[in-house]
């Protein structure tokens, strides 16, 4: 939230326990733009991660279409953000 954003967007998830947690962005095309958690451990409950519309590199990613893609061992979740400028 929001949805569609700029300049920034907060990506909430829970979790039932303890977990490791991957979440990035990709763009339309599948590539991967961003990683925000890798193999990140999390315990149980409500977390929230902030992503400011930027790359691995820093640079703004221009308006457009892109999927946050959280993954744990047991589960994974797609979601659709829009960056509007």
């Amino acid at each position: 939230a929001p949805n569609p954003f700029n300049p920034r967007t907060t990506i909430r998830f829970e979790l039932p326990e303890a977990d490791a947690v991957d979440l990035a962005i990709f763009d339309v095309k599948g590539a991967s733009v961003r990683v925000l958690a890798n193999a990140r451990a999390f315990p149980g409950g409500t977390h929230e991660i902030v992503w400011d519309g930027r790359d691995d590199s820093g640079r703004a990613l221009p308006a457009g279409t892109y999927f946050a893609i959280l993954r744990t061992p047991k589960h994974h979740a797609i979601h659709k953000l829009s960056i509007v400028k």
